[in-house]
């Protein structure tokens, strides 16, 4: 009885101590956002009223607060995409991400001790194993037919994109810039990296049907995905310089997808869903030059860094 007692006693804590990690880091987004909501003051109401007496919060009053701190996230997310939708220079804050989202099934990352690297993969294999089950793989000769290691740089996106209305997603991350005009007007001497010069790290999507037709022309879809796939029509492509990478997020889309390290060398963390973490570990896998990288973003929390010095390019998309 005892034991049952002990084993109550440690299960409760556990869940308070979950309950205010989760809060401190979302009321300190909302800080750093300054907030001036109605309810968020309210939330803040304790440290101003300073009772006589400490009060006592059990899991149950924390689970509370917590969840109306989500409502208040979720109000103002919603204002953030809608904003989005038409101006599409705003990334949806991490903390919001997936905040009202059924919980995943654990099985994407249970028994995964790391990321596995596979060369001549039969497409029946990779559909059983890996296409669909949310596993993350490395496909290490996937681009041997692909011109795109030659042709991409620095430049050619700048000739692509320079003259263009570039409406689509962008993002700047920890860079100071604002669309890719700004990224294409930097100089010479801090685009190609030159020691001194301030280190950038980028992304976007093509919605340019012209300009994919021109990419498409340097990559194939990867041999590996099976005959029934259909890969999106939109690209993405990264870009940046060493040491810079994106942070720790979980993506908003609607399938798993590829991407294709055309250039540099980037460590990939991967962590599995917050549900996940006393059945799941985290994963680290490099990416190098000639290598794509399977992975459901949208399922995966991920975070990515640049560690090779040269520029690192990579493309990518979607598949159904």
């Amino acid at each position: 009885m005892a034991n049952d007692d002990a084993t109550i006693a440690d299960s409760q804590k556990k869940s308070i101590d979950l309950a205010k990690n989760e809060l401190r880091a979302i009321l300190g987004k909302m800080n750093e956002l300054r907030l001036s909501i109605k309810a968020w003051r309210l939330l803040r109401v304790r440290s101003r009223l300073k009772p006589t007496k400490p009060m006592k919060l059990g899991a149950r009053h924390l689970w509370i607060l917590l969840i109306t701190a989500l409502i208040i996230v979720q109000v103002v997310r919603n204002r953030v995409q809608t904003y989005r939708h038409n101006k599409c220079l705003i990334t949806v804050p991490w903390f919001t991400q997936k905040v009202f989202r059924p919980p995943e099934d654990c099985s994407i990352c249970q028994d995964v001790q790391q990321v596995d690297k596979l060369s001549a993969v039969d497409p029946t294999i990779f559909e059983q194993r890996y296409a669909y089950s949310g596993k993350p793989v490395v496909i290490s000769d996937a681009m041997a037919n692909w011109t795109a290691s030659k042709v991409f740089s620095f430049s050619f996106f700048k000739t692509l994109y320079y003259e263009e209305e570039a409406n689509c997603q962008f993002f700047p991350y920890k860079t100071e810039f604002q669309n890719l005009q700004d990224v294409f007007d930097m100089s010479d001497s801090r685009a190609t990296m030159e020691k001194g010069t301030k280190p950038w790290y980028v992304g976007w999507s093509n919605c340019d049907e012209k300009i994919g037709a021109i990419l498409r022309q340097h990559y194939q879809r990867p041999y590996f995905l099976p005959a029934t796939a259909e890969s999106e029509k939109t690209d993405w492509i990264f870009m940046g310089s060493y040491g810079y990478g994106a942070p720790m997020h979980v993506d908003d889309v609607e399938h798993p997808s590829w991407q294709a390290q055309i250039k540099g060398e980037k460590l990939w963390i991967l962590e599995p869903p917050r549900e996940c973490h006393y059945t799941c570990k985290r994963l680290e896998v490099v990416v190098h030059s000639g290598e794509i990288i399977v992975l459901d973003t949208n399922r995966w929390y991920h975070q990515t860094k640049i560690v090779s010095k040269d520029m690192s390019i990579t493309i990518g998309a979607e598949y159904d």
